[in-house]
């Protein structure tokens, strides 16, 4: 009696659409973490967004409680080809004058919001969690800063500055700008101010002021480039040189 033989069943084929499956989920992960991994290597090297919570440099960057506050493009290549210059508005890690009184949060000591709030501040949707400033440069090392002239002007090596970009809240005006002493700025130091002068605790305050408030170049980060968020706000950060040529 002859036999009968069933055709063996094709194991593969009812997983097929499963195995199509994973392989596109596969796919995805490989291009989010390709994506995650690129923007953490250009934030980290090339430029990176800062939230600014402060109103220390309104109108300039727009920073305050209950606002949107804005995103700021740094540049972080720029410094390591050229020299920072009078006007820039940089972002840099603030020394030990300006964070031993420095009451900003700090990261959770949970690990899970602590990743959040990192992954925030890398993408730029939260504030940075090291003790980051964003202020414009007066002054460069060896220059002498002091204010004011009589026309209540600040005044670098003897010549008065020319500032459209300091705003003066409703109330205020040049006259009750804060007078200080002289500084020479020491090598490799800077000497920063907000443009919000009457909301702005900088080298005139922090360390007690003086040589103790500059800031050294080391600790630059970067160049604030643009405002990218939000996007009524699209526009370029002003480097207006105060300072006289010639």
């Amino acid at each position: 009696m002859a036999s009968s033989l069933e055709e063996p069943e094709d194991a593969s084929a009812p997983d097929e659409p499963e195995r199509g499956r994973t392989s596109v989920w596969r796919d995805v992960l490989y291009v989010v973490v390709a994506a995650v991994v690129l923007t953490v290597l250009i934030q980290a090297f090339v430029a990176r967004v800062y939230v600014i919570p402060s109103a220390s440099m309104e109108r300039t960057l727009h920073g305050c409680t209950g606002c949107e506050n804005d995103r700021v493009l740094v540049d972080k290549v720029v410094y390591r080809f050229g020299d920072v210059a009078p006007g820039e508005v940089v972002v840099f890690r603030g020394p030990d004058a300006w964070t031993n009184n420095d009451f900003r949060a700090a990261p959770s000591a949970n690990p899970v919001a602590r990743f959040a709030q990192n992954i925030g501040s890398l993408l730029g949707i939260a504030p940075a969690n090291e003790r980051d400033f964003v202020k414009r440069v007066i002054a460069l090392p060896g220059q002498t800063v002091m204010c004011c002239d009589q026309q209540h002007r600040v005044v670098v090596d003897g010549r008065p500055l020319d500032e459209p970009y300091v705003y003066w809240q409703p109330g205020t005006s040049p006259a009750d700008h804060q007078p200080f002493d002289p500084v020479r700025v020491p090598d490799g130091r800077l000497f920063v101010m907000g443009d919000n002068r009457m909301n702005s605790t900088d080298s005139r305050k922090q360390g007690g002021g003086g040589v103790a408030g500059t800031v050294p170049l080391e600790n630059v980060i970067g160049k604030a480039r643009y405002v990218v968020f939000p996007k009524d706000r699209w526009s370029v950060v002003s480097d207006h040189n105060p300072q006289p040529l010639g």
